[in-house]
């Protein structure tokens, strides 16, 4: 066999994949899996490193990094003070901490104060409101809130209302292209895609766009083909 100056990475794929079928299997906790190379090249001993963090450029960093528990960032527990600091994500930050309460009407005054400030573009604010139309639907609750955060900006109420109109315009349409309920169907699907590149293209982290729209990684990858 040729030495392979990757081989440790290779091996730790392979580990990982043992583990993900393991649990696709039914398990609840994660299989030791024992990596192992049989070696029988022309070149003796075996000239790379079998552990995967020397293939780093910074194999201390690395071990720091990866022999530890993973940087958490718990959006629940950041104060929203804090949060506004955050500046161009800090409304979509605000809107995920609190999605899963049925009045939002507690964050009318901040994201009123991030307009104020500049902070939000239309396609921060075409992303925020398809986000709160997929989770919460295009209910009276929904109109009011919109309505309040209108009534504390003036100067922003007609960009404000136009965005909506448009994302709801966009909504009616499709839905009588393709019947009620597969309208609804599809028209989420289609407004959580449009969000995910949207966010993606203001930077916002991939993960985050994940786990706020609900998709898969495959499904925003294969919309872009």
């Amino acid at each position: 066999s040729t030495p392979d100056a990757h081989m440790a990475f290779r091996l730790m794929r392979y580990a990982t994949a043992a583990m993900q079928r393991h649990l696709d299997a039914g398990h609840k906790t994660l299989p030791l899996v024992i990596p192992m190379l049989f070696y029988h090249g022309a070149k003796s001993p075996y000239p790379f490193s079998l552990c995967w963090l020397d293939e780093f450029d910074d194999p201390a960093l690395a071990r720091q990094l990866y022999a530890t528990a993973f940087p958490l960032v718990d959006i629940t527990v950041v104060p929203d003070n804090e949060i506004m600091q955050h500046r161009r994500i800090a409304m979509l930050e605000l809107v995920q901490k609190h999605i899963r309460q049925r009045d939002l009407m507690g964050l009318v005054e901040r994201l009123a104060v991030l307009l104020i400030t500049g902070n939000a573009n239309d396609s921060q604010l075409k992303a925020l409101f398809n986000y709160l139309l997929i989770q919460h639907g295009s209910t009276p609750r929904f109109g009011k809130f919109i309505r309040e955060v209108a009534r504390r900006v003036p100067q922003h109420k007609e960009r404000l209302m136009t965005i909506v109109d448009r994302i709801r315009e966009s909504g009616r349409r499709k839905g009588k292209r393709e019947g009620v309920q597969q309208g609804i169907h599809q028209g989420k699907q289609e407004e959580a895609l449009r969000i995910a590149h949207t966010m993606l293209e203001q930077g916002i982290d991939r993960e985050m766009v994940l786990m706020i729209t609900g998709l898969s990684d495959e499904e925003i990858k294969a919309k872009r083909h």
